[in-house]
């Protein structure tokens, strides 16, 4: 007789799909790792050692001493040695302060750049497979800043170069500029886990790498690309959509105040096709500013 199908096992097919529709597009290691069953021996190791101990038997005299007492029970376990550390970093105000000396430590954008790769404070890093600091032109008189990369961005180690980048692409040609003319990162140079939204913890600690970055450049306008990017570089708590169109000011650490734009990110327009008017509008007044500046 057939044993009768479980109902609680998820189909297969539908686990994948879950997955790729949250994002996660590849394993982390080469081999499947079960979670459970480290649990499980985990536990199996504290019972033991909690235990009292056993007289010992006959069949046991032979027991090499300093055994661990699970060996024998659960043969397959590894011992702790063999098991490998976590090295996602716990986000905490320790890293915070070491962003913050790092970036102010770098005299230049390659220092700077150099710092972001040789950081480990930020747990976005492990999980990314890129730093994607910048692209464009650091001489040029207008930056963007949007919030943090894509898979597209992630894989090619640069900002805006998916769907979003080819409508930024569009929206800077039609005021007569291009990736040559213009600066352009984020306020997150690690790409998060299946595209979430970064933590506030996790955009405090990159928080320090922006503002150096915007300091180095010193660019004439700022064009914040969405509501989180003009939330931290502005310090304001209002939403996007009440911000755009509003001149503002981002003051680096050394006093000086940059003209701001906040706008609205091209993804965000991608998915309300009737706002590129607003955002339109926007760029005409970034490309007047930048023409009595000039």
């Amino acid at each position: 007789m057939n044993a009768a199908p479980s109902h609680n096992r998820p189909d297969f097919y539908e686990l994948l799909a879950f997955y790729a529709e949250a994002g996660v597009d590849e394993a982390l290691t080469e081999e499947p790792v079960d979670r459970f069953a480290e649990a499980a021996q985990a536990r199996s190791a504290a019972r033991a050692a909690s235990a009292p101990e056993q007289p010992s038997s006959p069949d046991r005299r032979n027991q090499s001493a300093g055994a661990p007492a699970f060996a024998e029970n659960n043969p397959a376990a590894p011992p702790p040695a063999q098991r490998v550390p976590a090295v996602a970093a716990v986000p905490d105000e320790a890293q915070v302060q070491l962003a913050r000396q790092l970036a102010t430590g770098a005299s230049n954008l390659d220092e700077l750049r150099e710092a972001m790769a040789g950081f480990d404070g930020c747990n976005l890093k492990f999980t990314a497979k890129s730093l994607v600091f910048a692209d464009g032109n650091p001489n040029a008189a207008l930056m963007l800043v949007g919030e943090a990369p894509g898979r597209d961005e992630d894989l090619e180690g640069l900002p805006f170069v998916g769907r979003s980048g080819r409508l930024l692409d569009r929206m800077l040609a039609a005021i007569g500029l291009d990736r040559t003319s213009a600066y352009i990162a984020n306020v997150i140079p690690w790409r998060p886990p299946g595209n979430r939204t970064p933590t506030p913890h996790e955009t405090e600690i990159c928080r320090p790498f922006i503002e150096r970055q915007i300091e180095l450049v010193k660019p004439k306008v700022l064009v914040n690309l969405g509501g989180p990017s003009a939330k931290t570089l502005l310090n304001t708590t209002e939403g996007i959509l009440r911000l755009r169109g509003n001149w503002r000011a981002h003051t680096t650490a050394s006093g000086a105040a940059i003209p701001a734009m906040p706008t609205l990110h091209p993804a965000y327009l991608l998915r309300t096709p009737a706002h590129k008017r607003l955002a339109w509008r926007d760029f005409v007044e970034v490309k007047m500013k930048l023409r009595s500046l000039s």
